[in-house]
């Protein structure tokens, strides 16, 4: 009778155990789910956004956070008061989202992982910051170092939704990625904000305009094709240690050749777009979005795990075996 009783607790237990673990896996699939479309709309906001600064739109729409008082203002609509407004409306979206992951976290606090919800707090905290930086560059009439930060902020919020991802896939990864491989890819990560940061103080502050037209103010634009040659190299010596160290190759292999097409064809829309003097909105566009990916890439490098064998679950095992016994 003992033994029944202890073998009936045991196998309650594990049944127990069993639902946890899918209620959290399940948990877990949804924040995975709604963190993909994040990327994919953060991008899109990024890009976008770019179009409406290369189109000189960004004060299309003369208030905010309306446009010409309405929500969508079908008497003043063109191309330029649209790429403004459905700026604003993605940016309204991403938001959105970003509350509602922070909200659901919340609610389901105890079947997730701890750094969740404060993760997802700091995520809302930057789309607040971005959102007002957003109305700042309307009330500052585009001041350059607004629309600088702007983009920033953007990509903090990018590259910090991407790191939440990877964290969730790496919930069962048994090793996590080295020091060494997380700092040589960090280096080119640094090297591309600093670069988009000059780029946006470039385009800003009309000094490509200027240079490309009169041979002045030429440092900004000298400055942002000089930091091509640094990030190559960087990107290379990386590729050369993937090599070297066959198992991060074999791993890796579709992130870092996406990394090259997107490094050499990032150089390719560069020098386009200065042989066209910037008179071509779809090669800065595509400028723009190669940046955006390229950093989304080497982010998702810098957070996954580049193994894939999976940890044991031992609680699992342990009932298993005390059940067995």
């Amino acid at each position: 009778m003992v033994f029944e009783s202890k073998l009936l607790c045991k196998i309650i237990g594990f049944i127990h155990l069993i639902n946890n673990q899918l209620y959290k896996s399940k948990y877990l699939t949804i924040f995975k789910r709604l963190g993909s479309h994040s990327v994919v709309a953060l991008i899109a906001l990024i890009v976008i956004g770019g179009a409406t600064r290369v189109m000189e739109a960004g004060l299309a729409c003369p208030d905010w956070p309306l446009c010409y008082g309405s929500f969508l203002p079908f008497n003043h609509m063109n191309l330029r008061v649209f790429l403004e407004w459905f700026h604003r409306l993605d940016a309204f979206l991403v938001g959105i989202l970003i509350l509602f992951k922070f909200s659901l976290s919340i609610i389901w606090k105890n079947e997730i992982p701890n750094w969740l919800p404060k993760t997802y707090s700091l995520l809302l905290f930057l789309v607040i910051v971005q959102g007002s930086f957003g109305a700042l560059t309307v009330i500052n009439l585009l001041d350059s170092f607004t629309v600088t930060v702007h983009l920033l902020i953007a990509f903090l919020l990018l590259i910090t939704t991407i790191s939440i991802n990877q964290n969730l896939e790496n919930n069962e990864i048994i090793e996590e990625p080295s020091i060494w491989w997380r700092l040589l890819l960090f280096v080119p990560l640094l090297l591309t904000l600093i670069q988009s940061f000059i780029g946006v103080r470039l385009s800003s502050t009309w000094a490509a305009h200027i240079c490309l037209s009169f041979n002045k103010q030429c440092l900004i634009l000298n400055t942002h094709k000089l930091f091509a040659f640094p990030i190559t190299f960087s990107i290379l010596l990386i590729i050369a240690t993937a090599i070297y160290k066959r198992n991060l190759l074999t791993e890796n292999w579709k992130y870092l050749s996406t990394l090259i097409f997107l490094l050499f064809s990032q150089i390719v829309l560069g020098v386009l777009s200065l042989k066209t003097n910037l008179n071509e909105p779809i090669f800065i566009i595509g400028h723009q979005l190669n940046a955006s990916l390229f950093i989304a890439i080497l982010t998702t490098l810098i957070f996954r795990s580049p193994f894939t064998k999976k940890v044991p679950n031992h609680s699992l095992n342990s009932q298993m075996v005390g059940i067995n016994s």
